[in-house]
């Protein structure tokens, strides 16, 4: 199979190939935060990713959720369908962390009423901004395709939660992102797992994702090895 270079991005570099609709992600061991102000690596980190991300997506797609994953080819490296990507990241938040704190005013931990959805401009030089849907609408985007991101973000939180919890972690929140098939079918794309969701676990209270390396908080590559042994050795049929 050919691989020609066609994306690279702050955790993964994407590949063209010789299969009509196909691409391949190949996940790095590089970490960034605060829009790549903050960059690090650690031995490990893409072939736990891989392999979380694989695991999950195969679980939404057993409960009709649909991905563009179609298998894991390598420790390191998915096979994808080629989606045409909506500049939208979907966030959607059980519990007050992170910036949503500093928006409410709310202590981290306190859960929330009910899931809070986000939808946020993926445009790293303007730093990702929360937007309405009257600012979507004037970036061209759809009443349907909003729609489809916000409902989208709601199933896989629905899937996930229970999924995680039966795991002892608790999905504090998530961020996802949306494309189109050469069909015009929308679907789940990018990737899950400690670099885009906050996990913590249930009877602790331990932050085992990004956070730690975000706050320096060491124990990042030990952190990222108990999730991938949580969510690999009890994955559900």
């Amino acid at each position: 199979m050919g691989r020609t270079l066609l994306y690279e991005g702050k955790a993964k570099q994407i590949f063209e190939t010789d299969e009509a609709g196909v691409l391949l992600h190949r996940y790095k061991d590089e970490a960034t935060a605060f829009n790549a102000r903050k960059r690090g690596s650690w031995a490990g980190k893409g072939r736990a990713n891989a392999a979380i991300s694989a695991a999950i997506f195969a679980y939404l797609e057993r409960r009709g959720i649909p991905t563009h994953f179609i298998e894991q080819v390598d420790e390191v490296t998915l096979k994808t369908r080629r989606l045409q990507m909506l500049p939208v990241e979907v966030v959607v938040r059980n519990v007050a962390a992170g910036s949503l704190s500093r928006l409410l005013g709310y202590e981290e931990g306190r859960p929330l009423r009910a899931p809070i959805v986000e939808l946020c401009y993926k445009n790293d030089a303007l730093g990702d901004p929360m937007l309405n849907w009257y600012h979507f609408r004037e970036l061209g985007l759809t009443d349907e395709e909003l729609g489809f991101c916000e409902g989208l973000g709601l199933r896989v939180n629905a899937a996930l939660r229970p999924f995680f919890g039966e795991r002892g972690l608790e999905l504090v929140d998530f961020k996802i992102e949306v494309g189109r098939d050469a069909e015009g079918r929308m679907m789940l794309a990018d990737e899950i797992s400690p670099d885009t969701c906050r996990l913590w676990d249930k009877k602790t209270g331990e932050r085992l994702d990004k956070d730690r390396f975000r706050r320096d908080l060491g124990g990042v590559e030990e952190a990222y090895e108990e999730v991938l042994r949580r969510v690999t050795g009890g994955e559900d049929s």
